[in-house]
């Protein structure tokens, strides 16, 4: 992991329940993304797109601060893969086409505070055990201009952490967020949780159509079979205030 920037805290909380839906994509459907100062990151020579959804809890401002009714929510977003280098560190980050929260206000404050396309909707999240225990089902579900989207997935035993230069490990093991200003700028923050641990679907997919917000390439993309999904335990994070770097 990336060590700690001298920066301030904006954000502490625990992102819990990740499920992660990862898909091959031609990078050239990247291009007008990609923040001025970084490259596309790729895994075996392939470029990777997730769409992701979990729960935010315990959610605290400047480590301190909780905001009532905002602590407990749930987050859809989707995602690829960058590097920066800085020195002789090779920073590895995250950029976010767009991202789905069911409040106006955390929405607001995450544009404001790092230009990030966040976007409102109603959300609802349920987790069911199997009879027996040994399957869990994990159910996001969300309502937006009268679009109702669903992820889910299904996974068997406990979690375990990745293999060593494994897909799982690629995905999960990106420390940094880079967000494209409308200026032409780059924000680049750093995010510090511990590795986790992961479960490997034995059933995935998501239901809807989310071109108006990603675009009709993209949209299409995801409404069709991941190249891979998975289940993040999470963990506690911390995420620092960001820092323009262009």
């Amino acid at each position: 992991m990336a060590g700690m920037p001298q920066a301030k805290v904006f954000l502490t909380a625990e992102w819990r329940d990740l499920v992660m839906l990862n898909y091959e994509v031609d990078p050239r459907l990247l291009g007008r993304y990609i923040p001025r100062g970084t490259t596309l990151d790729s895994f075996d020579g392939k470029t990777y797109i997730s769409l992701v959804a979990f729960r935010f809890c315990r959610t605290r401002l400047f480590a301190s601060v909780a905001v009532p009714f905002h602590s407990n929510f749930e987050e859809v977003n989707l995602r690829f893969y960058v590097r920066r280098q800085e020195g002789e560190e090779n920073r590895r980050g995250v950029v976010f086409v767009a991202e789905i929260v069911p409040r106006r206000v955390i929405a607001a404050i995450a544009r404001i505070m790092y230009g990030e396309n966040y976007v409102s909707a109603s959300m609802e999240r349920q987790i069911a055990e199997d009879e027996d225990g040994a399957c869990r089902t994990f159910q996001y579900k969300w309502l937006r201009n009268s679009e109702l989207c669903e992820l889910w997935a299904k996974v068997s035993g406990p979690p375990q952490p990745p293999q060593q230069g494994s897909l799982e490990q690629f995905i999960t093991e990106h420390y940094w967020g880079y967000s494209a200003q409308r200026n032409g700028g780059t924000v680049e923050y750093h995010v510090a949780h511990v590795p986790w641990r992961t479960w490997t679907c034995i059933a995935a997919k998501f239901d809807g159509d989310l071109s108006a917000l990603y675009g009709a390439d993209l949209g299409r993309i995801v409404q069709g079979p991941p190249s891979s999904a998975f289940i993040a335990e999470g963990s506690p994070v911390t995420v620092f205030r960001g820092c323009r770097i262009l």
